[in-house]
């Protein structure tokens, strides 16, 4: 525990709607786990209460693991030279997207490394492409760009982009990131949220030397920027990085960094992600009790999925879009829960602070 306010104190604040501070986040952050399903329980009210029970669901295509960063904790880092590398063709990418439609999914998410191939002009296209043959929502999830790439992209119809801080601490940051500059990476978001994207971010659970302090520094740092999505995965040590011989994330951590967010945040997206499922079999419909309300299944064609290898233990690797869609409907109807239709577009919050 790192601040002397009981859990029970810190749950109460939180759920009187006192604004982010780090003296309620950091004891909830570093609750016990004797208290944990208490602020899961609570979350999920809040989640209830604020964007109810329809779970959104966005069909991710991971279409390309060629990426010019180095980041010591990512399989698709630059130096991995055992990855086989892969880049989906524009029509590969806009049939996925279709396909995506036709098996009723509101949004897809296309994802990538840093692959400098794909220019403004030619993903530009291909969002132009995917919006006139269908009605999804576009996300985008490809990092650091100039200015005007993102611009060009937006102008093209793209409605969201995720680029996650990772977090905010500098030196962890620096050490993660040897190629990479965290004001950079918020400049980026600043821009993003300026050109009236629909703006998601988000952090990893676990990293070496992380602390519940740091953790509530993010959270008040997404407030600040005013994230519409936020997404949380645990760290899951790779063989092929230099951090492979590092302790992993838990599903606990996760958890209680994805309630805490519900309370910070009660009308932002919050995913159940993939990599909880990686840790736990039912580990996304954990998330979704604890706070969490869209779920990301694969709809990358099944031939390349297992090349895009950012944590090992990845899921759902070999199956079609349409069992994946078949698949995680029922997961969610198990604990309760419906699926949100249409695009799901996010309540719009004020503009960031700086």
């Amino acid at each position: 525990m790192e601040t002397g306010i009981p859990f029970d104190k810190a749950l109460q604040w939180a759920l009187a709607g006192e604004a982010p501070d780090l003296d309620w986040l950091t004891p909830l952050l570093a609750c016990s786990d004797q208290d944990a399903p208490s602020l899961y329980r609570a979350a999920d009210r809040v989640r209830a209460a604020s964007v109810g029970d329809a779970v959104h669901l966005r069909g991710l295509i991971e279409f390309s693991n060629i990426c010019r960063k180095n980041c010591k904790y990512c399989g698709l880092r630059s130096s991995n030279l055992d990855l086989a590398r892969y880049r989906l063709s524009p029509d590969q990418i806009v049939r996925a997207a279709q396909e995506a439609a036709q098996l009723g999914f509101g949004s897809v998410v296309l994802q990538s490394g840093e692959d400098p191939a794909f220019t403004a002009e030619g993903l530009g296209r291909i969002i132009r492409d995917i919006k006139s043959t269908t009605p999804l929502a576009v996300t985008l999830s490809v990092g650091e760009r100039p200015v005007s790439d993102y611009r060009s992209w937006r102008q093209a119809g793209a409605d969201r982009y995720l680029l996650r801080i990772e977090t905010t601490d500098p030196d962890l940051f620096h050490r993660l990131h040897p190629d990479d500059d965290l004001e950079q990476r918020k400049a980026c978001l600043y821009a993003l949220k300026e050109l009236d994207y629909q703006l998601g971010s988000g952090v990893m659970v676990g990293l070496p030397g992380q602390t519940p302090t740091m953790l509530a520094r993010d959270v008040l740092w997404l407030h600040g920027l005013g994230a519409e999505m936020i997404g949380v995965g645990p760290f899951i040590p790779h063989p092929d990085t230099p951090l492979r011989d590092e302790q992993g994330g838990t599903v606990g951590q996760t958890l209680r960094l994805v309630a805490v967010l519900r309370l910070a945040f009660p009308y932002t997206h919050i995913p159940a992600t993939t990599a909880m499922g990686a840790l736990d079999p039912e580990g996304r419909e954990k998330a979704l009790q604890a706070g969490a309300n869209v779920v990301m299944p694969n709809v990358t064609p099944p031939e390349v999925r297992p090349k895009y290898a950012l944590y090992p233990g990845k899921i759902c690797l070999g199956e079609g879009a349409p069992f994946c869609r078949t698949c995680i409907t029922a997961r969610i109807h198990s604990i309760g829960r419906s699926v949100a239709t249409g695009p799901g577009h996010v309540w719009r919050k004020v503009p960031p602070s700086r």
